[in-house]
């Protein structure tokens, strides 16, 4: 009894299998987790370290490279970049994807260790951070925003009870406050005041430092009775603060009141973050990993409304961003091209059959498949994101192919006059062969997709795998479930009539005028094959010529302006112009809210990023421009922003990216300024070439600085040794805080800086004054000279060598690759000979440089992969041989001429879409082969056999194509949240399913007849 027969024989049997796969697909269904992507971990380690007063080339020479080059000794390293600015180093050690970051960590922390006592004395310890590249943007942004509240009062009611509510939510990793301005006690200096009274700002840095003290005191214990002690060594209030005595002398009590304004203010000033062009405060939403974002965005959802219920005073809420709606409306829009693909389907499969009754049997094997798929994503620790989701619309044209198999050949053993029964027995025997050798090569496809590293083996496992299970699925159903439907539903006997009639009548024709066509091409298999090998060769100029990216750019309904200012330039400056871009983003008809977050410098000397803003737009279903379309339009209007550089962006397309498309890094042995000079000039040739809506480098020689010369005699004769003047200057100019106080159970900085008034130019830093050794008062100006000089704006450097960035955007039409080909070329011409000047990628532009060399890879893995299993299968090297040879190449190379047309590009998602063509077309082979070699078994000479085989096997193979075409139709035509990704996967299977069937009808069988062994007359 062969394995098919059980289940005819035991139709419980085969139901009960067929509802166990239902119920535990079902149950997966809701234990899944939701996300936007696989989870991949593409992690940066951060290493910062301040050393207050030193400039770039000093932080460079003595902080940076000791620092970047035990660091570059870790493993699980990618590269290295660093940035040297006025006081800071910043080192950013990109790991390697999926790379344990704890692991780099740790490793990262021991070897800074071994080098830290040769770091400055002065400089402060290096403090390591760990920061997760696809959770940078947060899943949702609130708006908190008041007319009448100012900003450090709203910032401490975020704090102290929106914060802590938010962070409660179930799956919520951090709610992050951005644009706070958290409360402090500001002592704001008087200059001509703390001379009047011969006051040094060290002093009242001092004074404060010793008269706003915490006790820890203890408590007393008698026999029975413990009493805590505390005392009152602490100030609490502004009033406490301006009445602390700084000095007595003489009986004369100068207070702190007398010689500064003390207010209780904000630790920062530089910061403005407005919604829709009113100041607010926003807070970032960050999920766990391992949550579902939909749950728990909706959780916060659901919060709100109490949230809002209890806000104080004018103080209101709006959300300015969020991610789950893109989510949520691709997920909706996977859910509906699901439901379209199964309903084509069933209707091509009708057109071929003409009977309702026959076409129940795919309508629940199919479902049956697709469902079971979600057990096995459950059991292998997926999710469901946007890639499992399109994983199983794929999947709908291979399951169906199995369930169209069984079914064309058992109705096919019905016209020959037998029972249902005997039909069913029969039938499914002639196809355990062949299914289970479509099921495997179909699985084998993607093993390679599954150990692949990088982006591409990250994003795509979950994809490939879910495949492979729904195909799994649908090979056991189509041994078990399907033959037992046709024994039961099928007609008792066979009826040409009605429909049925005039669709036989149709496709005899068909199938007679193949058979002569086929008969012909037989007789000239020289010329066919030659044919063939002519077409095989154009895929070569096809892929050539066509456009690369790592992804098609996609619609995620937000548009980012990254802002870059002056030098020198303050927040004032930065708003004297940011309304402008939020009025440019309003103006566009397809907002819906706008926002800008204004931050010059973000806390670092000489960064030139002076903030970002975004524009948000209305749902899809209400706008007819993408944003892709919007982008050229928009930034046409921000270039005529006088004071800031303004790019328009849209976020990345897969996770990990970066803030440009493009990132192209020229690294030198040589000076940062024989960089520059090479930098600003293919930044030149950029700009004018047409390719690049916008191209600027990091590397910029425009940064000025105030240089401090101290007359080290004259100090020395004063009394005053360079730590004394350093602490002054610093104490009067640096903001730095010197402890804390109390309000109401929370800490806030106390900080001491002249007022903004008395350090508007650098010649006011000769307005303070210094104490010398016998008590007399001098101006600084007696000590010190200022001086100004031009600088870097930061001192940059990649894998350890000097470096310039090359950032920028491609124009339409224009893709990544061809970008950074042009740039690549220009370089090539402009690098000085002999000054070791080196081309490197950073970003997303690294990613494609990676992808570039893996993609070919895997089509070559996959296709041995297959052959490996089908040689296994036929038991034999040649059949494999016929079936890929005749079928694969030709496939591939017309899905790669519409690429080289324009219609898609070559891409992470189109290559996979031709690792599925591969598996895909070489099933149509596998039924002729198969057959033939029956056939040849039965008696029957080569020649005959693969006539007769592949005249039989039309009816399947073209049943199965046309499913597979017009079923992943709606993937090519579909618009909306996620849309460019499906497109270009869509593209790639319909255009090459249909091609290559039309040459494998009649490449194989030439093939067949050049290559395959004589088996007439041979057993099994």
């Amino acid at each position: 009894m062969k394995f098919t027969d059980i289940f005819i024989r035991r139709p419980v049997l085969a139901t009960v299998v067929s509802l166990l796969v239902l119920l535990l697909g079902l149950a997966s269904i809701y234990r899944l987790n939701v996300r936007q992507y696989p989870q991949t971990d593409v992690s940066v380690v951060s290493v910062s370290t301040t050393y207050v007063g030193a400039d770039a080339e000093l932080v460079q020479g003595f902080i940076t490279t000791p620092l970047e080059r035990v660091i570059a000794s870790a493993e699980g390293i990618d590269y290295i970049e660093s940035t040297s600015s006025a006081g800071v180093s910043i080192i950013s050690a990109h790991l390697v994807l999926n790379y344990d970051p704890i692991k780099a960590l740790t490793q990262i922390n021991s070897k800074i260790n071994q080098v830290r006592n040769d770091l400055p004395p002065e400089s402060e310890e290096p403090v390591i951070d760990i920061q997760q590249a696809d959770s940078s943007i947060a899943s949702m942004y609130l708006g908190f925003y008041s007319e009448e509240l100012q900003g450090n009062e709203i910032t401490d009611y975020l704090t102290r009870v929106v914060q802590p509510r938010l962070s409660a939510v179930q799956g919520v990793q951090q709610a992050e406050i951005l644009g706070g301005q958290t409360f402090a006690m500001r002592i704001w200096l008087d200059p001509d005041k703390m001379a009047a009274y011969e006051l040094t700002a060290a002093e009242v840095r001092q004074a404060l430092a010793a008269n706003n003290f915490l006790s820890a005191i203890g408590q007393t214990k008698s026999e029975f009775i413990q009493v805590s002690i505390t005392a009152n060594t602490d100030l609490q209030d502004a009033e406490q603060f301006r009445k602390l005595v700084v000095r007595e002398q003489d009986g004369t009590i100068i207070r702190l009141g007398d010689v500064a304004n003390v207010v209780l203010g904000a630790e920062n000033y530089d910061v403005d973050v407005r919604f829709n062009q009113k100041g607010a405060i926003f807070m970032g939403i960050h999920v766990l990993p391992t949550a579902n974002t939909l749950d728990v965005i909706a959780g916060v959802r659901e919060t709100l409304p109490v949230i809002e219920e209890n806000l104080p005073g004018s103080l209101k809420l709006g959300i300015p961003y969020d991610s789950t709606k893109y989510i949520e409306d691709a997920i909706s829009e996977i859910g509906s091209t699901l439901t379209e693909t199964l309903a084509i389907v069933i209707v091509v499969i009708f057109l071929f059959i003409g009977s309702v009754r026959a076409v129940t049997i795919p309508v629940v094997v199919m479902p049956l498949s697709l469902i079971g798929a979600f057990f096995l994503m459950l059991v292998f620790g997926f999710t469901i994101n946007l890639l499992t989701l399109l994983a199983i619309v794929l999947s709908v044209g291979l399951v169906v192919d199995d369930a169209i198999v069984v079914l064309e050949n058992i109705e096919r053993h019905i016209r020959m006059g037998k029972s249902r029964f005997d039909a069913a027995i029969d039938g499914a025997r002639e196809l355990v062969g062949p299914i289970f050798a479509m099921t495997l090569t179909l699985a084998a496809v993607y093993v390679p997709i599954g150990f692949q590293g990088g982006l591409t083996g990250a994003l795509f496992r979950e994809f490939a795998f879910t495949l492979a299970g729904a195909v799994f699925v649908s090979g056991i159903l189509s041994l078990t479930l399907s033959p037992m439907m046709c024994s039961k539903i099928l007609p008792k006997e066979f009826k040409s009539t009605g429909l049925v009639a005039r669709l036989e009548a149709g496709f005899d024709k068909i199938r007679g005028g193949y058979g002569k066509v086929l008969a012909s091409s037989l007789g000239a298999r020289p010329v066919v094959i030659t044919m063939a090998v002519l077409i095989v060769l154009l895929a070569f100029p096809f892929f050539m010529f066509s456009q690369k990216e790592l992804a098609p750019p996609e619609d995620q309904g937000v548009i980012f302006g990254i802002m870059e200012g002056s030098p020198s330039g303050t927040l004032e400056q930065t708003l004297l112009y940011s309304p402008e871009v939020a009025k440019i983003y309003k103006s566009a008809p397809e907002t819906e809210s706008t926002f800008t977050i204004s931050f010059p410098g973000a806390g670092v000397p000489g960064n030139p990023m002076a903030g970002f803003a975004g524009l948000v737009t209305l749902p899809w279903s209400e706008r007819t421009r993408t944003t892709q379309e919007m982008v050229p339009e928009i930034q046409a209007k921000l270039s005529g922003v006088a004071g800031l550089d303004v790019r328009a962006v849209t976020p990345s397309p897969l996770p990990g990216g970066s803030q440009f498309p493009v990132e192209f890094v020229v690294t030198s042995t040589a000076t940062q300024r024989e960089i520059f000079e090479v930098t600003e000039a293919l930044v030149k040739r950029a700009n004018a070439s047409g390719k690049f809506m916008f191209a600027f480098s990091d590397l910029k020689f425009d940064r000025p600085q105030i240089e401090v010369d101290v007359d080290r005699e004259l100090a020395a004769d004063l009394g005053l040794n360079m730590s004394d003047i350093g602490n002054n200057l610093g104490s009067a100019f640096g903001g730095a805080y010197v402890n804390r106080f109390s309000i109401d159970g929370w800490s806030y900085k106390v900080i001491p800086q002249v007022e903004r008034i008395a350090r508007l130019v650098p010649e006011q830093l000769g307005d303070l004054y210094f104490t010398a050794a016998d008590g007399s008062v001098y101006p600084a100006s007696t000590i010190i000279s200022v001086s100004q000089k031009v600088e870097p704006r930061q001192l940059k450097r990649f894998q350890q060598l000097n470096s310039g960035m090359i950032q920028g955007a491609p124009m339409p039409g224009t893709s990544n690759d061809d970008a950074l080909n042009y740039l690549q070329e220009q370089a090539q011409e402009l690098f000085p000979k002999g000054r070791g000047f080196e081309v490197n990628y950073a970003g997303e532009s690294r990613q494609l440089r990676e992808e570039q060399k893996s993609g070919s890879y895997i089509l070559l893995f996959s296709i041995i992969f297959i052959f490996l299993v089908l040689a296994a299968q036929f038991e034999s090297f040649r059949d494999p041989l016929i079936i890929l040879l005749g079928s694969v190449p030709l496939a591939l190379t017309g899905s790669l001429l519409f690429t080289f047309v324009g219609f898609t590009s070559i891409n992470i998602y189109s290559q996979i879409g031709l690792v599925t063509l591969i598996g895909l077309i070489a099933k149509n082979g596998i039924l002729m082969v198969e057959f033939a070699n029956e056939l040849q078994r039965r008696g029957k000479e080569k020649l005959e056999a693969i006539q007769e085989a592949s005249e039989i096997r039309l009816r399947p193979i073209l049943m199965t194509t046309a499913a597979t075409v017009f079923g992943h139709m709606p993937l090519v035509f579909v618009t909306g949240a996620g849309a460019a990704a499906r497109n270009s996967i869509g593209i790639t299977l319909v255009a090459g399913m249909a091609i290559g069937t039309l040459f494998t009808l009649f490449v194989v069988p030439s093939l067949y007849m050049l290559i395959a062994r004589d088996r007439q007359g041979q057993d099994v």
